[in-house]
């Protein structure tokens, strides 16, 4: 266990120091499989891990998932989204960040990805928001925080990741990420609601729409909602599995973006290579992570931190409390992706192990949901807050400062969800097991 935790501390001064974290695991990994085997067998180890991912067949629905995404975006979906928002929730104040955060869930549904869906949604729903004197901090925050929906609400990459690491099932991940993405979305609009109500200036209310520009603006959106039912719907009744839900997804969004008009080829080869580009970095991960989880494993490092958490007598709610915590502090320095696979490795078995009154594999779901969540809090929360960062760097005349005072309200929420969820399991629970 010792060798284990040295190996940690050096990876994560390894990080620090910049060290892609994909080679860092790799490495340390390498050698601490030699330190406590041999160097034949850790070589063997890894050169079998490289060649096991690179053939496995579940981690297909990654780079189906990410081109779904990307072409998802070259349709346009994203406007007709945020369009059909606006006519719903624009009257009021704050209607516009309302409606911000709505389509960020929407959009989220079928691109999985918190950083694009904050891209995206700056540039179309900034403009309305400063048409209509909406205050920088409000407008940036609502994007930011609407963006971080991307990773929890189906198909999520993050929980596709997870999945991998803990084998369990995706599907069922899945469907467990609908409720508490819903709930996100509503806690969000309370954030909204208490901004205005506090500063009444900082979200004018926008124009009104009659019922017919509504039912108009509806019809823009058909396309997301088919989507969304033919892939989520498609897993949940069984008709075919989170892979071929990828495969189907990626293929109806081409075919909405030549209906649309908006597809050519230039853009086809552009998603293509994005995709190429953004798998081979996934599969990095995957590959680095894995060899440092063998060796932490054989380290014995789950075995004697379960062995270390129990000799003290603590209920295993509050090593929960205690593993989130762990999350919230490191989600202020490191980036999400790098958080979930330096400790998912160690704590999904230690979780596994606690009696909280389910199965394991509900105990790993239910865990998942709220890794997610905590690492949905790091994306917005200082000093590193990834999505503040994407904004800044899309709206150049936005301070860094602005974005992180807007998003206090978002994270605090963020809080209060990820408590309920951790004292009602049910929440992620109903769904992928009803």
């Amino acid at each position: 266990m010792i060798t284990a935790l040295i190996a940690f501390a050096i990876l994560i001064i390894l990080v620090f120091l910049r060290i892609p974290i994909a080679f860092a695991m790799g490495v340390i990994g390498v050698f601490g499989y030699a330190y406590l085997k041999s160097f034949k067998a850790a070589f063997s180890m890894a050169s079998g891990m490289i060649i096991d991912t690179g053939q496995d067949y579940a981690l297909t629905v990654i780079p189906l998932f990410i081109l779904m995404g990307l072409f998802v975006n070259v349709s346009g979906l994203s406007k007709e989204l945020y369009a059909a928002s606006y006519a719903f929730l624009g009257k009021r104040k704050g209607g516009l960040a309302m409606a911000t955060i709505v389509a960020c869930g929407g959009f989220s549904a079928i691109c999985g990805s918190s950083l694009a869906t904050a891209a995206t949604m700056s540039k179309v729903a900034m403009p309305s928001m400063r048409k209509y004197g909406y205050a920088d901090s409000l407008a940036t925050a609502s994007i930011a925080a609407g963006g971080t929906l991307g990773i929890l609400i189906p198909p999520s990459v993050i929980l596709v990741m997870y999945g991998l690491l803990t084998e369990v099932s995706i599907g069922k991940l899945f469907l467990a990420g609908i409720l508490p993405g819903m709930l996100g979305i509503l806690l969000y609009l309370v954030a909204v609601k208490w901004t205005v109500w506090r500063n009444p200036s900082y979200g004018p209310a926008g124009e009104r729409f009659n019922w017919r520009q509504k039912l108009k603006a509806l019809q823009g959106i058909f396309g997301v909602l088919a989507l969304f039912t033919l892939v989520i719907g498609g897993i949940y009744g069984g008709i075919f599995t989170p892979t071929e839900a990828a495969g189907i997804g990626s293929g109806g969004a081409l075919l909405i973006g030549l209906v649309k008009r908006k597809m050519t080829w230039a853009k086809i080869m552009n998603a293509l290579i994005e995709t190429i580009t953004t798998t081979a970095m996934l599969f990095s991960l995957v590959i680095g992570a894995t060899i440092f989880s063998n060796f932490v494993n054989l380290a014995g490092l789950p075995e004697g931190l379960l062995a270390f958490v129990t000799s003290f007598n603590l209920s295993p709610l509050l090593i929960l409390l205690l593993i989130m915590a762990v999350y919230i502090v490191l989600g202020c320095v490191f980036e999400s992706l790098s958080m979930l696979l330096l400790t998912v490795p160690v704590f999904y078995q230690l979780i596994q192990g606690l009696d909280f009154g389910m199965t394991p594999e509900m105990n790993l779901i239910w865990f998942g949901i709220l890794v997610v969540v905590v690492t949905e809090i790091s994306l917005i929360t200082p000093p590193v807050g990834l999505n503040v960062f994407v904004l800044r760097g899309v709206l150049k005349d936005v301070s860094t400062k602005t974005i992180f005072k807007g998003v206090t309200p978002f994270w605090i929420v963020d809080i209060i969800r990820l408590t309920l969820l951790i004292l009602i399991p049910s929440i992620a629970l109903f769904v992928p097991f009803s």
